[in-house]
């Protein structure tokens, strides 16, 4: 999942390289000249690299057509992802936004299949939180969320607009694994009002030191949208959270 927007950049990269070339080409033959191409002289090698890559990143994004465009926050969360600085939005989410992004502008998608999906994605998941209730040492908010306390910490306690440090795990009712820092070997850091409700509203339950299980209902989630291909419309969601710290 983490290198579905690069593997995506890549690929419209060979397409406009090769289509620049083409097009240099034709413009040559049409001039009636051999003349050579000029390349723009940089001071070492690592200076090409950066501008070479910035010139095929914007030519791909400007080929998406995407309606608007913040470059200072690209540049600002560019720079902090490649450097490993603490980002605004996790990798995770962003990964899943892409694809999920991306995915409402594709005119290819099967509107009946992703109905029926849904409508079985949220009958599965009322029943389950249904009868999860009802499991001892399961509580349930006044919003539908339910969590469960794996181990009870005595530190800080963040609020709503807190940064905070996790490790965290996140499956599909089916078991399923979309998403682990474990697997990176990297805790999260993030701004509490940054994320899906479900972890706004659960993580301010926790204290540093806590591990809590969260049961969310897709209204607490990524509802009827989903995730690209990890998460469906609709989904119920299951994370194993471990709150490390409060604040930077």
């Amino acid at each position: 999942m983490k290198y579905f927007f690069l593997a995506m950049l890549m690929a419209f990269s060979s397409l406009s390289t090769a289509s620049y070339a083409q097009k240099k080409k034709k413009d040559k033959k049409k001039k009636g000249k051999t003349e050579k191409v000029e390349l723009l002289q940089m001071r070492n090698e690592v200076d090409s690299l950066s501008y070479a890559l910035g010139v095929n990143i914007g030519a791909n994004l400007a080929e998406q057509k995407i309606d608007s465009f913040n470059f200072d926050l690209f540049a600002e969360a560019f720079k902090a992802a490649y450097l490993k600085d603490s980002l605004r939005l996790p990798s995770a989410e962003a990964d899943m936004f892409l694809q999920a992004y991306f995915m409402e502008k594709s005119p290819d998608q099967n509107q009946t299949q992703n109905t029926e999906s849904m409508n079985q994605n949220t009958a599965e998941g009322k029943k389950f939180l249904s009868e999860n209730r009802k499991k001892e040492g399961v509580t349930e908010t006044s919003s539908g969320l339910q969590y469960e306390v794996l181990k009870e910490g005595t530190g800080a306690q963040p609020g709503a607009t807190d940064q905070v440090t996790v490790h965290y795990e996140g499956r599909l009712l089916s078991g399923k694994k979309f998403d682990s820092s474990y697997d990176r070997g990297q805790p999260a850091t993030f701004g509490l009002n940054q994320v899906i409700p479900g972890w706004t509203e659960g993580v301010q339950l926790m204290k540093e030191g806590s591990k809590y299980r969260f049961y969310i209902p897709p209204g607490l989630a990524y509802g009827s949208r989903g995730a690209g291909e990890s998460i469906p419309p609709n989904s119920t969601l299951i994370f194993d959270v471990e709150l490390i710290k409060v604040g930077n």
